[in-house]
């Protein structure tokens, strides 16, 4: 069964508010840090706000790639519970993990059995392993059947081109499905009409 949901590239306090009021809100929700390239991406000021309210049960994850340590010092008493981070090699994982007492999202983006295994490296050290496409803020799919070896006890996190029409394939797996593009109208804003559906939909293979 789907351990729950983390929508992601959130940047707004009305699509935030939403899936915080929602009868079956999301188990995370992340915000594009540092990503420049992504039309998802947030600034600071605006960063600062979301993170100011009350996220109840809901966690924070501060979406970062390839982050130095001056985003890291700026952002780091802000409320947030996660740092999902892409392009951090294990040893740095494990430096920023306990300085700043964050819990830690690895993302490792995927499109072959040896990426797969990259997750061995991490395994220790991550609070949660992220299987991604290659695509970042393209959002490309990858085969998940690769990932069918992986322990039962690595709690994992799948993301990549997943689409609201893809949960009934994926409602067997015991994974967190991490969504963004799937959610957005043609501009690629959050559609909240398709949060709500989604949300409704995955309720039902939650575990």
């Amino acid at each position: 069964m789907i351990k729950g949901t983390k929508i992601c590239g959130v940047s707004s306090t009305e699509t935030l508010n939403f899936i915080k009021e929602h009868p079956y809100p999301s188990k995370f929700i992340g915000f594009i840090t540092n990503y420049k390239k992504s039309h998802r991406n947030v600034s600071f000021d605006n960063l600062k706000k979301l993170t100011n309210l009350n996220n109840d049960k809901i966690n924070f994850v501060s979406v970062l790639v390839s982050p130095d340590n001056e985003i890291l010092e700026k952002i780091k008493d802000l409320n947030i519970d996660y740092f999902q981070l892409y392009n951090v090699d294990p040893e740095r994982t494990k430096q920023i993990k306990n300085k700043y007492k964050k819990k830690i999202i690895s993302a490792l983006t995927i499109e072959d059995q040896a990426d797969v295994e990259k997750y061995k490296l991490y395994r220790d050290i991550s609070d949660i392993i992220l299987f991604d496409g290659k695509g970042y803020e393209k959002s490309i799919g990858f085969d998940h059947k690769l990932l069918d070896k992986i322990p039962n006890d690595i709690t994992k996190m799948i993301a990549g081109n997943i689409k609201i029409d893809n949960i009934p394939v994926l409602r067997n797996i015991d994974y967190f499905i991490d969504i963004s593009g799937g959610l957005e109208n043609e501009n690629g804003k959050k559609d909240l009409k398709k949060i709500d559906f989604f949300l409704k939909k995955i309720k039902a293979y939650e575990a």
